[in-house]
């Protein structure tokens, strides 16, 4: 009686250790099989798309864009300030009234018209416009460089929004192979043929796959929401 017992549970640990490497190297395909299909998911044209929308919709784009046109338009005003340093004033002497003025004898009857120049401001202008063409050339420097920073960051959220996508459909996929891993365990474990630890370890692995599976499908939706941001629109919309 007591021989017998001891086979049968020498004969259950080695299906033990079996049940739970099973599990494991599963879990471990998974992630390598989201790792390996995340390369072949990249679609370049699809990409280049959010890439040209992201330069359209992007708001932090068109403040940059606005700052740049702003500085080219102080260009143009500080060429017209040249004009500033022309002054002209005019007096007008009624007729009726005699030719000599005692009190101003070059006033004459009628109009007469005077200009001044101002000799600092003209030396103060060429200096103007030229640090005005320095801040534009620097705002446009600027934008090149937000717009290479725009690249790569639609890049990262958009190879994201790949891997969680691949992970989402991994661990859904676990969640239900994991389901019928316990329904198969319970069912042996009624009918004796599995401990109890085995049916409990497989109800463990159960729960961590539909753990992992919400996790997945909470990253899958910050993703998304990350690159719809980038882009200005809904991934439905893109066509």
């Amino acid at each position: 009686m007591c021989k017998k017992r001891s086979i049968k549970l020498y004969n259950l640990f080695p299906m033990k250790i079996s049940f739970l490497l099973i599990i494991a190297f599963s879990i471990i395909g998974f992630q390598s099989q989201a790792q390996q299909t995340v390369i072949g998911a990249v679609d370049n044209a699809e990409l280049t798309k959010y890439i040209e929308l992201a330069k359209k919709n992007y708001a932090k784009r068109k403040v940059q864009q606005a700052t740049t046109e702003s500085f080219k338009q102080d260009i143009g005003a500080a060429k017209m300030s040249y004009l500033d340093m022309f002054g002209a004033s005019y007096i007008y002497r009624p007729q009726g009234k005699t030719v000599v003025d005692p009190v101003n004898p070059y006033n004459v009857n009628g109009f007469q018209l005077g200009i001044n120049f101002n000799l600092g401001s003209f030396l103060q202008k060429p200096y103007n416009v030229k640090k005005a063409k320095a801040n534009y050339m620097i705002a446009k420097y600027q934008e090149l460089d937000f717009d290479n920073g725009l690249i790569v960051e639609v890049k990262k959220r958009y190879y994201d929004f790949l891997l969680q996508t691949s992970l989402l459909k991994v661990y859904t996929q676990s969640t239900q192979d994991s389901k019928g891993v316990a329904e198969s365990s319970r069912y042996k474990f009624e009918k004796g043929q599995v401990t109890l630890d085995v049916y409990n370890q497989s109800r463990i692995a159960q729960t961590s796959a539909i753990s992992l599976q919400v996790q997945a499908e909470s990253d899958y939706l910050k993703a998304k929401d990350l690159l719809e941001e980038v882009i200005g629109q809904p991934l439905s919309e893109v066509k």
